[in-house]
């Protein structure tokens, strides 16, 4: 039975936390990587490469080196568990030298409510290859659960940190999908002025309601695919963006990030103002937030989102249990052979009859 399975089951049967099981892989895979070393020194010793002695020292060297990597990386979880999402535990400089290709997406508050509620969504969060923390609120509740973040990683952040990054490197273009109408082209120019080349080679604002109309999603998928951009953000919303980015990413050829990025272009154009940074590092964003926007934002962070404390209390106290979503695609239900056959014979006697 592998670490993996065991680790499942005992999680399965809340014998041992999310957290527990992270650190007891990690230690099995520093002991199976030192077991290699061990191994590939044995042959080495069998074929006279090396001495004895030789291996020894080489062995004794790569252990002190083992022991300061452990020391180095104590306390830190490359995945932190929050709820039913696996968020990744990386800093801002770290993502951007990570990131080369994949789907970004940014967890907060709200986010994490509506993955208790929305299969679909979740699916999309599943698929997704970087999942980084959006939230100083998300923040104080990693350090209540006693595996804290690195740092505080926004889209709204990080964007235009990735454009300020590769601003030299020509392989990276964006296309920019999201805002009202002319606000991503606004967008556009001010972020290709600010890193002084055309980095940003293209961007559109759909209609509103523009997910479900197929036409006009083929549509925008032919547009970016002429613009031959690299990378992808879209900002209409959560969890809108999301699941727009998982339906069609398959339909974009050039595209190899693919980033959600919320109210990201609004900011960039200048057309909705961020919250002071003080507000931002007390955690205190979806205040200001309400107040630019009452009628909009008010149920979310006042009603919606407020279960996430007692949900994050349960998961503290080990009794937080994720939804278990019915499949709602056909396709991916068994069929019930024994039913679908009597219903055709049936037809087929009433035809006959008749």
């Amino acid at each position: 039975m592998t670490g993996n399975s065991l680790g499942s089951i005992l999680l399965k049967r809340r014998l041992i936390s999310q957290s527990q099981l992270e650190q007891a892989l990690q230690k099995q895979r520093q002991q199976a990587e030192v077991r290699g070393w061990q191994l590939l020194g044995e042959v080495l010793l069998e074929d006279r490469v090396i001495d004895r002695r030789a291996l020894e020292e080489a062995l004794a060297t790569q252990t002190k080196l083992n022991e300061l990597k452990s020391l180095q990386g104590d306390g830190e979880l490359s995945k932190i568990s929050m709820l039913n999402v696996s968020i990744d535990n990386l800093s801002m400089r770290e993502l951007l030298d990570q990131l080369h290709s994949g789907v970004v997406l940014t967890p907060n508050v709200d986010h994490l409510m509506k993955l208790q509620k929305d299969p679909d969504f979740l699916r999309a969060y599943t698929l997704a290859d970087y999942k980084v923390c959006d939230s100083q609120v998300l923040m104080y509740a990693s350090r209540l659960l006693g595996t804290p973040f690195k740092e505080k990683v926004s889209g709204s952040d990080f964007f235009p940190r990735f454009c300020e990054f590769h601003k030299r490197n020509e392989s990276m273009t964006v296309f920019l999908l999201g805002g009202a109408k002319g606000i991503a082209e606004k967008a556009k120019s001010k972020i290709n002025e600010r890193v002084n080349r055309e980095i940003v080679v293209g961007s559109h604002s759909p209609s509103f309601g523009f997910e479900s109309n197929e036409q006009e999603c083929l549509a925008i998928i032919e547009t970016i695919n002429q613009s031959k951009a690299t990378v992808l953000a879209v900002g209409v919303g959560a969890p809108k963006q999301e699941k727009w980015i998982y339906k069609y990413k398959h339909k974009l050829h050039h595209v190899k990030i693919f980033m959600a990025v919320g109210a990201t272009i609004d900011f960039e154009a200048g057309v909705l103002k961020r919250s002071p940074k003080w507000m931002s590092h007390l955690g205190l964003e979806w205040l200001f937030r309400i107040y630019c926007d009452p009628q909009r934002l008010w149920k979310r962070y006042l009603v919606e989102d407020l279960p996430f404390f007692w949900l994050l209390l349960k998961q503290k106290v080990g009794v937080y249990t994720p939804p278990r979503f019915e499949a709602t695609d056909r396709a991916t239900k068994p069929v019930n052979v024994k039913v679908t056959s009597n219903r055709l014979l049936l037809k087929k006697r009433l035809t006959t009859k008749a």
